[in-house]
């Protein structure tokens, strides 16, 4: 069945807004009507239960009411929407926060001929995620975790993954960048087509230098990319990247939670919502170069995109050159794109970072740079 997007007349009133939103992307059957505080709720998803997706917020103590407006008439503070409370990052077995800086490794061994080996153990299984406060998605994984690890080597150096398929379903991975035939996840068994119960093990040299990425490539594809299985793969030149004071990888994706092939909700390192200002904004200080490994893996939808408030930043698609495509505030990516956002700011405060296509922002895409002094 195809999914068609329909328009709707915009509204004054925010609560509104989101409401409408919702409706399309969910289904009026399944809506939590607004209830008297203003709340707006989704039922009967995946999980059978309820989250609350709240309205922009004005401050406090302006107005009758949340999303009024004698609250936006009083000159509160407009923000975007977000979810009331925190999905149970320990029961999922990953915090976004923890994977923004987890670059793995992996066992580090030199070889007969003098070249660095780095050994990794990847296990892929059935794990459900509660992707907002309430709502449940049966995801499959690498590692107990979405994205997946993010490998992190140098140009030239060996890396061999042993891959065990505890799902139900057969998987694989497949590497970006370049490797024999026999190692890229597709086809057979022969070449990383793993049934479930067998493992695998991939081997090859990592090249060029550059950010890549990693999937599953095991029919439907669509399915099992969007269920999780996924991952940043970075190749550092042999020389190292120019040196920056705050690195971050985030990995675009999207939820189908009620698995109609349309997305429901959006977000960076999986979870929607996750470094709102309120949450767990991003914080570094005045003056620092900030690098963001950016890759999309977004399914269902044609492009994602990356925005920065009150800013600009130099972006070198792949990065595989040093010598950046532009110097811009708004990039946009096709699902398997990927690229280096670096940037500084010289004045603290919050700056908001988001897709630039509105509905994943308001769907979760959206989060906060704290710049400190």
């Amino acid at each position: 069945m195809e999914h068609h997007t329909e328009r709707s007349e915009p509204t004054d009133e925010p609560a509104e807004a989101i409401r409408t939103l919702l409706e399309r992307r969910v289904g009026r059957r399944k809506l939590i009507t607004r209830s008297a505080t203003g709340l707006l709720g989704l039922g009967a998803l995946a999980s059978g239960t309820a989250a609350v997706l709240v309205g922009p917020r004005p401050a406090s103590g302006q107005g009758s009411g949340p999303g009024s407006h004698d609250e936006l008439r009083g000159g509160g503070t407009m923000t975007m929407p977000t979810v009331n409370g925190e999905v149970d990052h320990v029961a999922n077995g990953f915090n976004p926060s923890d994977i923004l800086t987890d670059f793995d490794a992996g066992k580090i061994s030199t070889l007969s001929n003098g070249q660095t080996l780095h050994e990794y153990e990847f296990v892929a299984r059935n794990q459900d995620i509660e992707v907002v406060p309430g709502v449940t998605y049966p995801a499959w994984t690498y590692n107990g975790r979405i994205p997946g690890p993010t490998i992190r080597v140098r140009e030239g150096d060996r890396v061999r993954l042993r891959f065990v398929n505890a799902s139900d379903h057969p998987h694989s991975i497949h590497f970006h960048g370049i490797h024999p035939a026999n190692m890229d996840g597709v086809f057979d068994k022969a070449s990383g087509q793993t049934p479930p119960g067998e493992e695998f093990t991939y081997e090859f040299d990592a090249e060029p230098f550059g950010l890549h990425l990693y999937h599953c490539h095991t029919a439907p594809l669509r399915k099992h990319i969007a269920k999780g299985l996924y991952g940043a793969f970075i190749v550092d030149p042999k020389d190292g990247w120019p040196k920056a004071d705050r690195e971050y990888v985030m990995v675009q994706s999207g939820f189908d939670v009620d698995f109609d092939n349309a997305n429901d909700f959006y977000a960076v390192n999986a979870i929607p919502f996750h470094y709102d200002h309120n949450k767990h904004p991003i914080k570094f200080k005045v003056g620092e170069l900030v690098r963001i490994f950016l890759v999309n893996i977004l399914e269902f939808d044609l492009i994602n995109s990356f925005h920065l408030h009150a800013n600009l930043f130099n972006y070198y698609p792949t990065g595989t050159s040093r010598t950046p495509s532009e110097f811009t505030d708004t990039i946009m990516q096709a699902q398997g794109q990927r690229g280096l956002v670096e940037f500084r700011y010289n004045r603290p405060g919050r700056y908001m970072f988001h897709a630039h296509v509105t509905e994943f922002a308001e769907l979760g895409w959206t989060g906060v740079f704290e710049v400190e002094e």
